[in-house]
């Protein structure tokens, strides 16, 4: 997880250098989307595969092909080799991470989980100290080719751990689902051609023009024809246990992630901040998440997770309103910086607090379909929340004589998916029926219509 939050981290910032390298600035949005939507499909891929033998196959997989793609973006002559480079990574990482999630469910005893979850968030404390002007310095002094060949050499070392490791271990075998807990696998194909609509979404708001307009058109077609079959039944009704927690992931990950899209926009454009604040504000945030799901790890037996996954909306909600404040040209711009740094703050505790209550929801031996499912909605809900401000952000702007107006309706937008996530935390609560589900032990009649 260090090592992933290390490329993660040092890769952002080298794109709009390669793309500009490469003569592709054009299709930066579809460069920068694509490892967002071949999550999707890693993160299906994954689940499926870890409940049917174990996450330790899976896990390996995903390392071994982080190397592979790695050397493919190194490699990369003309910006679709990039763009593929992106894409294939992504369905990398979606493989490991649904992959730890669910070595967390199936390997680990529930009052050490939170504390597991803690510590896969401080792993990326040095990375988001170290990556970016790491990689920045790499780049400046050879290339951003040189970055990638270095990540792809240092990626190499869990995936030799990972094959030395767990070679030969035998892997978990799922436990046979009781008939009060029903679980739907996900689609293969659906998985893809999902994947393959957050990528023209992405890439169709960012202008007006007709092929820009004729990708994201058939992007929402693909979107609302299969995105409902990678996820729990009753997801978009915020049904009981499960699917509300898919739902809230979705809200929240939606939310946070087009605020951290649009805050450094903001500072670089319309304030003109210094790159060096902006970087400062990515820091603050990975440093506040860490320490927040440091602090959740530590409440395990005194807060129920689901009034975490609550006030974590609520400091969500306020950061947002300090972003709203600060396209007021009187508003300090350092305030903005801050609205990246307390909604960090609530993503650490809700995010560990929304897996751990997925897993909870989950029958034994399901926990990589819960995974998946998350993945899946965390994915789904950037692309789309993005997606629509995005889209009322460039015709705000279209309408208005400066950028900050625009910034105003992009923020206040932002307000539904975190008061959503808000008001339907209840949802999530874990009942003594979803304990006996989780653990596999008979549920009684009168409980099996929840």
């Amino acid at each position: 997880m260090f090592l992933t939050g290390f490329a993660a981290l040092a890769v952002m910032p080298l794109l709009p250098v390669a793309a500009r390298d490469l003569d592709g600035v054009g299709l930066y949005p579809l460069v920068a989307g694509a490892f967002v939507a071949a999550s999707l499909l890693g993160g299906v891929l994954g689940g499926a595969w870890a409940d049917r033998g174990g996450a330790r196959r899976p896990l390996t997989a995903g390392v071994i092909l982080s190397v592979a793609t790695l050397l493919v973006s190194a490699t990369s002559t003309t910006i679709w080799q990039l763009a593929l480079g992106r894409f294939t990574d992504g369905i990398a990482a979606g493989l490991v991470a649904v992959s730890v999630n669910a070595a967390v469910g199936q390997s680990y005893p529930d009052h050490l989980r939170a504390r597991v979850l803690s510590l896969m968030s401080a792993c990326w404390i040095v990375p988001s100290l170290a990556g970016p002007p790491l990689a920045g310095f790499v780049a400046t002094r050879w290339s951003w080719h040189a970055v990638f060949f270095g990540l792809a050499g240092l990626t190499l070392i869990p995936a030799v751990a990972a094959v030395l490791l767990l070679r030969g271990r035998p892997g978990t075998a799922p436990e046979p689902v009781r008939s009060g807990a029903s679980v739907r696998r996900p689609a293969l194909p659906a998985a893809l051609a999902v994947s393959v609509a957050a990528a023209l979404t992405q890439y169709g708001v960012t202008a007006w023009d007709v092929r820009h307009v004729v990708c994201a058109s058939a992007g929402v077609a693909l979107l609302v024809a299969f995105a409902p079959r990678l996820l729990p039944p009753r997801t978009w009704r915020a049904g009981a246990g499960l699917p509300a927690t898919v739902l809230l992931r979705a809200l929240t990950s939606g939310a946070y992630f087009t605020l951290e899209a649009f805050v450094p926009l903001m500072l670089s454009t319309a304030r003109r901040v210094p790159g060096t604040v902006t970087g400062l504000a990515f820091t603050g945030a990975a440093l506040a998440w860490a320490g927040a799901s440091w602090v959740q790890g530590r409440l395990h037996h005194r807060v129920p997770r689901h009034r975490l996954v609550a006030v974590g909306a609520a400091i969500m909600a306020v950061a947002v309103v300090v972003a709203a404040l600060c396209t007021v040209p009187a508003v300090p711009s350092a305030v903005a910086v801050s609205s990246m740094v307390v909604a960090a703050v609530g993503m650490g505790l809700a995010t560990p607090s929304l897996t751990l209550l997925s897993l909870a929801h989950t029958p034994a031996g399901r926990q990589g379909y819960a995974s998946g499912a998350l993945q899946t909605a965390q994915n789904l809900g950037q692309t789309l929340v993005l997606m629509v401000t995005s889209a009322v952000f460039t015709a705000l702007s279209a309408a208005s004589t400066g950028q900050l107006p625009a910034f105003t309706g992009a923020f206040t937008l932002l307000m539904l998916p975190v008061a959503g996530a808000g008001c339907l935390a209840g949802r999530t609560r874990i009942t003594a029926a979803g304990r006996q589900r989780a653990s596999g032990q008979p549920v009684a009649e009168a409980d099996r219509g929840m």
